[in-house]
């Protein structure tokens, strides 16, 4: 399967971002329980949000609590080979980790292959947009990436990004994981399905005739 969402507390239960021990505990729990669960279903990444931003605490600082925790995380995930992957969201300003750029600095602080970005489309193109170019500045450090058009949050095709060139791209730079559909379906009932499929063979339909195909 694709990514599951690592059992914690919740995104503002247990912000990572005060540097509280107890919250840290929850999360380090987490991480134990997600390697059971990842032998279950045959999954190797795991979602991940720091949760709030706390307005008490200078910024650094909370960045600072984050990559701590997050260390001792990978420390529990590294030996079983999974990787937790951030993802930065559009959902409200209260979350702490909002942009790629964010992200970017506190894997690279990190510094574990354990753990590596979920870029979810939708969400990076309400934040900040410049989709392509701001994959391009943290493509090392992107584990997992998540579709969705915007606005509406549906498939390929119902919005303004043009994920036919987004599918082009990744496929040139060689990305060979998995892309999770993370988004509703345009049209309800079967005819939504089945506009669904069609929406993505054409959004894949980027290969000019006689490109081979990367293997």
């Amino acid at each position: 399967m694709g990514v599951f969402v690592l059992d914690k507390g919740g995104n503002g239960a247990n912000s990572l971002t005060t540097g509280k021990p107890e919250f840290t505990e929850i999360f380090l729990k987490g991480c134990t329980q997600a390697i059971e669960v990842a032998k279950r279903v045959n999954a190797t990444w795991i979602t991940m949000v720091p949760g709030d931003f706390e307005r008490k605490l200078p910024a650094g600082i909370q960045t600072a609590h984050v990559i701590e925790a997050l260390r001792r995380g990978a420390e529990i995930l590294e030996p079983h080979n999974l990787i937790m992957v951030l993802e930065p969201l559009s959902d409200t300003p209260d979350l702490f980790l909002r942009h790629s750029d964010q992200a970017y600095e506190i894997c690279k602080a990190v510094n574990s292959p354990s753990c590596k970005i979920l870029f979810d489309m939708f969400h990076m193109q309400r934040n900040e947009g410049n989709i392509i170019k701001n994959m391009d500045g943290i493509w090392d450090e992107i584990g997992y990436f998540q579709i969705g058009n915007n606005p509406g949050r549906n498939e390929p095709g119902t919005g303004e990004m043009d994920y036919k060139n987004i599918f082009k791209h990744i496929y040139e730079k060689g990305f060979a994981g998995v892309l999770g559909m993370e988004h509703g379906n345009s049209i309800p009932g079967k005819d939504g399905e089945v506009a669904l499929i069609k929406a993505y063979r054409e959004a894949d339909d980027f290969l000019e005739k006689g490109q081979p195909t990367k293997q």
